[in-house]
């Protein structure tokens, strides 16, 4: 008679090793020293969204290890960068580490210049043969970098603001500027996720492009409007809602643009074999779509710097034709379909999750703020049309079993909606969330 052995899955606590303690240990006391020091400033909201926060960052370390080595290394580089300031926001000019390294500013534009290094060299993992493994995992590495950098940016914003006055201080989600950062590392921390989840970095080349994109106008936003300028809020968005409302929001930006990259590597992948080059929609698309992006800036805002534009246009040009001639060597190199397929659907998951925590979170602001929770502003407007486009998604999927390339062009789709929602209702339209414009 065969017997069988039932045994107990170890208990989740008792998988802990000492690091995460340690890291745990780390977090509350952090977390009580701020609310010990700065508690008398603090309504009950934000007393509650500080107490919360603790577990959740311990979770978080627990639930993905890297971050945190992530967590303690922007800690400590922010407090550096505090203590170096002494309560003087002209130190940045004069002590070395924070004016080339620290102050915001600055950690920004490393993150920039990190961003763009890092899509390289994940793109010179389809052409580098032997060395394939190694570019990708140089581009890897410097994406983790570029991570690090953004979130040490933010951080130490967050305190200059605090500096400039005590109502100008701020958590820096309030301007396309500093959204912009915000976008950039959530959605490549939500892929550096994916890419260990899934052991595979080919499909970092597409993630990057669309944060380089992203970083691309970051930088011609600073040059035209200053934006990296500290400004005071305007009382819209003086509430600790925007705390939550934002990076919720945000999260779901990013992965419904992590999701349309993973889409347009499924489909290059489904096309790799075509020879006919005017059937390769996908890759047509994007260097139209690519190429539209200057025209609309430089129509819409006339100080736009022509020759900017002119080199974003030629850059994605070079960046589709590559992408065309090389298709059989990327798609070689890409994950299953399975995987592909996989990895978009989990990412458009979590993003509808918080997005729609963002909606919710938004009305409710809303009603605080301009007494409805609904008023058909466009930017509501185009956030509803975001939130039926994923939840149709979605809906497909698990009830119709929707695969394969029709989500793939559905998903790639979205990316369009998306982005009208986040930019291009600041850039065409007006109404109550105008303090976003261009």
């Amino acid at each position: 008679m065969n017997t069988t052995t039932l045994t107990l899955n170890e208990g989740w606590l008792t998988r802990r090793n000492a690091f995460d303690w340690v890291f745990a240990a780390l977090v509350l006391a952090g977390g009580l020293f701020a609310f010990s020091r700065y508690a008398g400033v603090m309504d009950y909201y934000e007393k509650a969204i500080l107490l919360a926060t603790m577990p959740a960052a311990i979770w978080l370390g627990w639930f993905w290890r890297p971050l945190r080595v992530l967590a303690i290394v922007v800690a400590c580089a922010a407090l550096l960068a505090i203590v170096s300031y002494q309560g003087d926001l002209g130190r940045a000019e004069t002590v070395f580490w924070l004016k080339y390294f620290l102050s915001s500013q600055s950690a920004i534009l490393w993150m920039s210049t990190l961003f763009f290094m890092s899509t390289i060299f994940y793109w010179l993992g389809f052409v580098g043969g032997k060395q394939a493994d190694t570019m990708e995992l140089i581009g890897s590495r410097i994406a983790w970098a570029a991570v690090t950098m953004a979130l040490i940016g933010t951080m130490v914003r967050w305190y200059e603001s605090h500096l400039l006055g005590p109502d100008i201080g701020h958590i820096p989600v309030s301007n396309l500027y500093e959204v912009f950062v915000l976008f950039c590392w959530l959605t490549t921390a939500f892929y550096l996720y994916f890419e260990s989840r899934y052991a595979t970095r080919a499909l970092g080349a597409f993630v990057m492009l669309v944060v380089s994109a992203a970083v691309g106008f970051l930088l011609w936003y600073t040059l035209v409007r200053d934006a990296q300028e500290i400004q005071p809020l305007v009382p819209a968005l003086q509430s600790w809602w925007m705390k939550l409302h934002v990076p919720a929001n945000f999260i779901g930006y990013g992965t419904f643009s992590l999701a349309a990259m993973v889409a347009f590597a499924y489909l290059v992948k489904e096309q790799a074999n075509e020879v006919r080059w005017y059937r390769l929609t996908p890759i047509w698309l994007l260097g139209i779509a690519l190429c539209f992006v200057p025209v609309a800036f430089r129509q819409r805002v006339q100080e736009a710097g022509g020759s900017y534009w002119v080199g974003y246009a030629a850059l994605s040009a070079l960046i589709a034709a590559g992408i065309l001639l090389g298709r059989k060597r990327i798609a070689a190199r890409l994950p299953s379909n399975e995987v592909l397929d996989d990895v978009m659907y989990k990412s458009i998951t979590v993003g509808f999750a918080f997005f729609t925590i963002a909606t919710v979170l938004g009305a409710l602001w809303a009603a605080d703020a301009w007494g409805g929770y609904w008023s058909w502003d466009p930017k509501e407007t185009w956030a509803l049309i975001v939130w039926l486009n994923y939840a149709a998604w979605l809906h497909m999927r698990l009830v119709k079993g929707l695969r394969g390339t029709v989500a793939a062009w559905w998903a790639l789709g979205g990316l369009a909606v998306t982005t009208f929602a986040f930019l291009g209702v600041n850039m065409f339209l007006s109404g109550l969330h105008s303090y976003g414009t261009l």
